[in-house]
């Protein structure tokens, strides 16, 4: 898995999480990446100041890993405290709160590509999350 830090031609910054850099190209060629915020999709990828440096008194990798840790678990107790689990449930209850049939809340849970896609059809935003995050 690979993080990319993304801007819409509008200068949205964003993250990107693909299975690699090829996965990025990909999706980008078939118009597949668009804003979160603006729906544009002339998305490029930006510089991100993120590194590892393993020697010559950085940054080991291991303490790397172990801030990651922790700012998993605290997004992760974020998520839990503030999101309704909804579980497969994810389009469905989206659908409902987006045309007035249940009260508007914030829902975390899991859909597949055509619930996603009907999603966006309707004109529902969500943001997809790495699996692990959540629970």
């Amino acid at each position: 898995m690979i993080v990319f830090e993304l801007k819409c031609s509008q200068g949205h910054l964003f993250e990107g999480w693909f299975d690699d850099g090829n996965a990025y190209e990909d999706q980008k060629a078939r118009g597949l990446l668009t804003c979160p915020v603006c729906s544009d999709t002339c998305i490029s990828k930006v510089p991100t100041a993120f590194s590892i440096a393993s020697s010559g008194g950085g940054t080991d990798v291991e303490t790397v890993y172990r801030e990651a840790a922790v700012l998993r678990n605290k997004i992760s107790a974020f998520l839990e405290k503030n999101f309704d689990n909804v579980g497969t449930r994810f389009a469905a209850e989206a659908l409902k709160i987006h045309y007035g049939v249940s009260e508007p809340r914030n829902i975390r849970g899991t859909s597949t590509p055509a619930e996603e896609e009907t999603l966006k059809s309707e004109g529902i935003e969500f943001i997809k999350i790495p699996a692990g995050l959540d629970e």
